[in-house]
């Protein structure tokens, strides 16, 4: 649910428009850009009023949502394993300079965490939870050498076919899936 209520802030209403161009920013920004193409200081001015004044409406309406990267980083480090329509919500990825990597979408291709706990199910599978509370759930039948538990590093990473592989501490890597919970 909390991952839903992220990536609905994050949706400007204008910019899932259809005909825009890929990037176009919403109507009222694009606006508020153009005034700086205007040469008269008394109109620029008067164009810069509204375009500001029509900005802060959308923005208390909520038709625009103002986030930083760091807020764009962490939702789509939140979003990684869960199954979306591809909305280009989180813009391209390219320029975040971010240390986790990212493939030519911009979806990131894979994550590095803490294990927050682990445990294994009734089928010997593993249940862990990551230090930003996403759940994964081991799929394979492999065993661990060293059973995984809180405070281990673990790296989980696209595979072939939508799947995930993750490496516990430096170990074999499992298959995973991320749980919606």
């Amino acid at each position: 649910m909390r991952i839903a209520a992220t990536a609905a802030l994050l949706i400007a209403a204008p910019a899932l428009a259809a005909d825009k161009p890929k990037n176009a920013p919403p109507a009222v920004v694009q606006k508020l850009l153009d005034c700086r193409a205007l040469t008269d200081s008394a109109a620029r001015l008067a164009c810069l009023d509204a375009g500001v004044a029509a900005l802060a409406a959308a923005v208390e309406k909520r038709d625009v949502v103002v986030a930083d990267r760091e807020e764009v980083k962490k939702a789509r480090r939140g979003l990684f394993g869960i199954a979306l329509p591809n909305l280009n919500l989180f813009g391209g990825g390219k320029d975040d300079g971010d240390k986790e990597s990212s493939d030519e979408t911009g979806a990131l291709k894979e994550i590095e965490a803490v294990v927050k706990s682990a445990r294994p199910g009734a089928n010997g599978n593993w249940r862990f939870v990551l230090d930003d509370d996403s759940v994964w759930v081991q799929t394979d039948g492999r065993i661990f050498p060293r059973d995984p538990r809180a405070g281990m590093k673990i790296r989980i990473r696209r595979a072939a076919a939508g799947t995930f592989l993750a490496n516990v501490d430096g170990q074999i890597a499992v298959r995973v899936r991320r749980l919606n919970e």
